[in-house]
């Protein structure tokens, strides 16, 4: 049975991200189930010059934001996780103080209650208080914080490399097996 995994993309910047990591889980054999904000589609436009139509190569299934009988809707669905990558902090908040005011953050806050993994990719610099307090009440809740940071002790050369090492990170989190990956020590 393949993994299962939502895959929510929000109005923060970060695109490249989604994309790579979008692209490894694919190449994984993973079934991804995409979500994407109205934000999320003008930033994927503006920073990439694409629609959610050239993600439908990754991605098995797209669901409608306002859709909340979509199977994520439920914790009887079994999905193995979620990320939601790029991550705004309007989305932390929601997910922090268990808003669900759209797909996104109902699946995101199914996804905690059944105790499966849900990757926050925090888009913003720098950090206010709030920020930071919802931070750490997503992650009190059992959210794991990853802000997206690249590494540079595998010597990029290029912006897409920086975005598939952290990329890879994300998988890791999801034991989503990468292959060919350069690691520390490697």
């Amino acid at each position: 049975m393949k993994k299962r995994i939502i895959f929510a993309i929000t109005g923060a910047t970060g695109s490249l991200y989604a994309i790579e990591c979008l692209r490894l889980m694919h190449e994984a054999g993973v079934e991804l189930h995409g979500i994407i904000s109205e934000a999320g589609e003008k930033v994927l436009q503006l920073e990439m010059g694409q629609t959610v139509a050239d993600l439908d190569p990754f991605v098995d299934q797209w669901h409608d934001l306002k859709d909340f009988a979509a199977p994520m809707s439920s914790g009887s669905s079994l999905f193995a996780g979620m990320v939601v990558l790029p991550c705004t902090m309007g989305t932390l908040a929601a997910v922090a103080n268990g808003i669900s005011a759209n797909l996104i953050h109902r699946a995101a806050d199914v996804t905690l209650k059944e105790r499966r993994p849900l990757l926050l990719v925090v888009r913003e610099t720098p950090f206010n208080r709030t920020h930071l307090q919802n931070m750490l009440t997503a992650h009190d809740a059992g959210a794991v914080i990853c802000p997206a940071m690249p590494s540079f002790y595998h010597q990029p050369q290029s912006i897409a490399e920086m975005a598939r090492s952290f990329a890879v990170r994300i998988c890791d989190q999801l034991d989503i097996a990468v292959p060919d990956v350069k690691r520390w020590g490697d």
